[in-house]
């Protein structure tokens, strides 16, 4: 097993590596922030382009399909009901109008799904809580490493190293 920058776990880091490790770990958690803010913005627009969507469809339903739908739906009330034709183009018309309001209801659904996503501002409220758990953050005590040299001075004496955790 490993820490992060490739040194065996519990071996004696320096201050150099802890610093190095953790500015990539920053790094990293930086990129994946920004790239979450992208995904959710993008599922945002998503939504958005679908509810336009079907907002443009209610819109070329309703133009588009009058003129054709009416005559062939006012003939087929008349030759089934036998009534007078100006409540059969009524009828038909009426029809058209219910079939662009269930699309709009669609696009207008789509479009409070859009507007109320809010992910990028979810994505900026995590970057603000990591950064004040970080200001938050005390350093660990360290350890305090003092070497005594026991011998004559010429080279042959021997090192005594203590350590404490104050």
């Amino acid at each position: 097993m490993s820490a992060p920058d490739g040194s065996p776990v519990g071996a004696e880091r320096s201050i150099g590596q802890l610093f190095a490790s953790a500015t990539t770990e920053m790094s990293a958690l930086v990129h994946d922030e920004i790239a979450l803010a992208k995904a959710q913005l993008k599922r945002d627009v998503k939504r958005g382009a679908v509810g336009g969507g079907a907002f443009s469809a209610a819109g070329a339903v309703l133009i588009f399909s009058l003129p054709m739908l009416s005559f062939a739906l006012a003939y087929g009330i008349r030759t089934w009901s036998g009534w007078n034709m100006a409540v059969c183009f009524l009828l038909s018309f009426a029809a058209n109008v219910l079939v662009a309001a269930v699309l709009a209801l669609i696009g207008v659904v789509f479009a409070k799904k859009a507007k109320k996503g809010k992910g990028p501002q979810k994505t900026a409220a995590s970057v603000k809580e990591s950064a004040a758990v970080l200001q938050n953050v005390k350093p660990h005590p360290r350890e305090v490493t003092t070497v005594y040299r026991v011998g004559d001075g010429v080279g042959d004496g021997v090192e005594a190293v203590t350590r404490s955790s104050s």
